[in-house]
């Protein structure tokens, strides 16, 4: 079986607090507020969702392990609006072997990246066949 398309959730202890980030400076597009759930669209059918670590499925951790990746060819433009809303661990962009990235938390400490795959063939990878 294939799949349709796919929603990564973050739990949170307050999604009040994380809401207008990803609404705000984040510019995610609200799909679907389910009270205990925001599912977002990053881009066509690519979803994100914050859950109220309260009442979800699961619970919300105090340090994080996972990073959402969103990827676009404007790290540059992307990088000035993080830094101009002063968003938590902005790194440098950095230029790797295959892509050009930054990093940065949101409010409660998820790890988020931005990239392009700079190396041609990298990025045929993920283009849609």
């Amino acid at each position: 079986m294939a799949a349709e398309y796919a929603i990564t959730f973050f739990y949170y202890d307050d999604i009040a607090e994380a809401a207008p980030f990803y609404e705000q400076v984040m510019g995610f597009e609200l799909v679907l507020d389910q009270g205990l759930a925001r599912i977002y669209r990053i881009a066509g059918r690519n979803y994100f969702g914050i859950v109220d670590g309260n009442r979800g499925h699961l619970r919300h951790q105090p340090r994080s392990a996972v990073l959402l990746t969103i990827v676009d060819e404007d790290v540059a433009g992307w990088h000035a609006r993080m830094k101009a809303a002063g968003v938590a661990g902005l790194s440098e962009i950095l230029r790797g072997t295959y892509c050009e990235h930054f990093f940065f938390e949101d409010p409660a400490g998820y790890a988020i990246e931005v990239q392009r795959f700079h190396h041609p063939e990298v990025a045929r990878l993920f283009t849609a066949t």
